[in-house]
């Protein structure tokens, strides 16, 4: 296949794409660590993906860390 036809049929079907691959890993991940500790690695995933997406917006580290702790951690 050449790249124009690659780039063609992920302009139309990216969704279904990426959907068909979360779909396979999740899978995978449950049949190999059982539900409870996918949920937790999908969990971790999640959150680690919130903090960078905080860290690209120019967010300060430390008002990050002040929303996810408890109040008083920080002094």
């Amino acid at each position: 296949m050449d790249r124009k036809m690659m780039e063609e049929i992920w302009q139309y079907h990216s969704g279904k794409i990426v959907g068909v691959a979360v779909g396979f890993t999740l899978g995978i991940l449950i049949i190999i660590f059982g539900f409870f500790q996918t949920l937790f690695v999908m969990l971790c995933v999640i959150a680690g993906y919130v903090v960078g997406k905080r860290i690209d917006e120019k967010e300060d580290i430390m008002d990050i860390l002040d929303k996810l702790l408890p109040p008083g951690y920080h002094r």
